[in-house]
């Protein structure tokens, strides 16, 4: 009868510590896991820029009536414009959520794009009347048409889109990643389960 509540203590042991050492384990991988996923998130945690250049020639025209239609001073400028242009992502902006008990990376916010234009304007051939000389507000006028005017031909160039294609490129190494631990990478609680699910991002930015 010793022998058999020996023998059952002994086993009880053993189970206990067995389901300990296991659970140590476990909570081992998970923990080397979640500091992969924070160093491949630090790694990439920086600026993605794409650069391009713009070049443009303007005509600016400004018509002032004196004294009702009798005499009209004018002034015009043609205007050649050279810019650099770069959109960047700040991805140490990036808003995450790392899900040990369920295994899963949930990406929460991608910082919106950063455009920046540095324009260098050169004037040719103004002409401008004794009543309606050039001035700073002109000057000004100019480069906030330039810069509208530049801002909308990047959104529809593919520079922007070449961006985000660049952008994405950075992101699959979370799919990557987390897919070769054994782990889900998700956006806006949507799991992404391919690289060719990464176009999600896309659709979001």
């Amino acid at each position: 009868m010793r022998k058999v509540l020996l023998g059952v203590i002994l086993t009880l042991i053993v189970l206990l510590v067995f389901r300990h050492c296991s659970d140590k384990e476990e909570t081992t991988i998970f923990k080397e896991h979640s500091a992969l996923i924070q160093e491949q998130i630090k790694n990439v945690g920086k600026l993605v820029v794409t650069e391009g250049h713009f070049s443009e020639v303007f005509n600016y025209e400004n018509s002032k009536e004196i004294l009702g239609d009798f005499y009209s001073a004018d002034k015009k400028a043609l205007v050649v414009v050279n810019a650099d242009v770069s959109i960047a992502y700040d991805l140490s902006k990036l808003e995450y959520e790392i899900d040990e008990a369920n295994k899963i990376l949930r990406l929460k916010t991608i910082p919106k794009e950063e455009i920046s234009i540095s324009p260098d304007l050169e004037y040719y051939d103004l002409q401008s009347d004794f009543l309606n000389p050039f001035e700073a507000e002109d000057y000004n006028q100019i480069k906030e048409t330039v810069k509208t005017t530049l801002l909308e031909k990047v959104e529809n160039s593919t520079l922007k889109s070449n961006a985000k294609n660049r952008l994405i490129s950075e992101l699959s190494k979370f799919y990557i990643l987390t897919s070769s631990m054994g782990w889900t990478l998700q956006y806006n609680e949507q799991p992404i389960d391919g690289l060719d699910k990464l176009d999600v991002f896309k659709l979001k930015l």
